[in-house]
């Protein structure tokens, strides 16, 4: 089954037209319409999945993470319309350059080959799949969560139809069903066969796709992310910015876990944050260690919990309405906090003072750094970099957010105009 899956792939992208012809333009225009002539055959689907989903005691926000709706589709149908209209400068040869009096050198885009998205949970992935790496000639292998199976079948239709009403091999697009490890654990053996592999979601998940496999990775890590609130910051300023890093998708890998606040201005904190949270009624936890001082004298409505932070719940991501809040002892404890607990993804920093923002930039080592500003800002698209698959956290090929441009490699095209290499050696001093 393995064989003939990576056979069939293999076969499509030796069949695919070249990047950047037309087809793949037509095919970001097929999926977007595909997908809403199916959209009620995949929102049936996904109840499905929901329902069983819950059956098996999911927690209601990983349900959330499984659940699509009306504005899914609208938001996928723009994506297909942002890389549509990103397709021509990410496939453009470049103009070329001089070499010497005898040639040009010059860059043409060449698709990575196969590569094998491995999820979890989010049926939305499916369709980013389907679209970005095989926009710009890529073949796809896409192996999501069995709680999104029924989901996931329903798509693979969705990405049939359009391959086939673009002109394109339908084995482009292959989406995996196996409920188990087995045939996962084989495609990772095969980096003969397998170009690239993008593993997207719990750290659990990409460590276990690493050390499995010898394929190169480009590596979407989990988001064990940090704010460090420095005592010069605008306190009402840092409450906001931690809730809006937090609550709108707590489980989204650009989501702040823990906040560092200098010991002095902790307490402070913690009010404001409790009081923006009463202002809009923000529901959410918070999670205190010893050294910060616990709010009182607050009654009525309260849409916020304080709880105890664990020494277990360093480093971890915890998937929900929580945010833990940390004293320390100015930058230097921060930091190294960080550098321990951190998974390189995003990392923040307020303060009034810039000094504080220079030295946090200059010593903090994560994909992005967010000065006085939402973690959340840490996507493709909000950057104004392009439509994303994902966020790398690998310091090879690309980090930060993997966009078209990182989905293609080049070749150099040499014009050599008839000349020969020896002439040129013998000719240098």
């Amino acid at each position: 089954m393995t064989d003939a899956l990576l056979t069939s792939a293999r076969a499509a992208l030796a069949a695919a037209p070249p990047t950047g012809d037309p087809a793949y333009a037509r095919y970001c225009r097929e999926l977007a319409e595909r997908l809403a002539d199916h959209w009620p055959a995949v929102l049936k689907a996904n109840a499905q999945d929901v329902t069983l989903a819950g059956e098996r005691g999911l927690s209601p926000v990983l349900l959330d993470r499984l659940r699509l709706t009306d504005a899914h589709l609208g938001r996928l149908q723009q994506l297909t319309r942002a890389a549509l209209s990103e397709l021509a400068e990410v496939t453009a040869p470049d103009a070329g350059v001089p070499v010497g009096d005898w040639g040009v050198r010059l860059r043409t885009p060449k698709p990575l080959g196969v590569v094998f998205m491995v999820y979890e949970a989010r049926p939305t992935v499916t369709v980013e799949g389907a679209l970005l790496p095989v926009a710009v000639g890529n073949a796809v292998l896409l192996r999501g969560g069995k709680e999104i199976a029924r989901t996931n079948g329903a798509l693979s239709v969705v990405a049939r139809e359009a391959l086939e009403a673009a002109g394109l091999p339908a084995h482009l697009v292959t989406v995996l069903d196996d409920p188990d490890r087995t045939q996962l654990r084989a495609l990772l053996k095969r980096p003969d066969a397998v170009d690239v592999l993008i593993p997207r979601g719990s750290p659990s998940l990409i460590d276990y796709c690493r050390s499995a496999s010898s394929i190169p990775v480009i590596a979407s890590g989990g988001g064990v992310n940090h704010l460090y609130v420095h005592r010069s910051a605008d306190l009402d300023l840092a409450a906001e910015v931690a809730l809006d890093s937090k609550l709108p998708e707590p489980t989204a890998c650009n989501t702040a876990e823990m906040l560092l606040v200098d010991a002095e201005v902790a307490g402070d904190l913690v009010s404001a944050i409790l009081r923006a949270a009463e202002r809009d009624d923000r529901q959410v936890a918070v999670r205190l260690d010893p050294r910060v001082p616990r709010p009182g004298g607050r009654t009525g409505h309260r849409p916020w919990r304080i709880e105890d932070l664990h020494e277990h719940d360093l480093g971890r991501e915890f998937l929900d309405a929580t945010i833990g809040v940390r004293a320390v002892d100015g930058l230097d404890e921060a930091l190294a906090h960080i550098r321990r607990y951190g998974s390189g993804h995003t990392e923040g920093v307020l303060a009034r003072d810039a000094g504080v923002s220079a030295e946090f930039t200059r010593r903090a080592d994560a994909a992005a750094i967010v000065v006085n500003g939402s973690l959340r800002l840490h996507d493709g698209p909000t950057l104004g970099l392009g439509s994303e698959i994902s966020i790398s956290t690998g310091r090879m090929h690309v980090r930060g957010p993997v966009t078209l441009g990182s989905l293609v490699t080049h070749s150099w095209v040499v014009e050599a105009r008839g000349t020969l290499r020896s002439p040129l050696t013998a000719s240098r001093p």
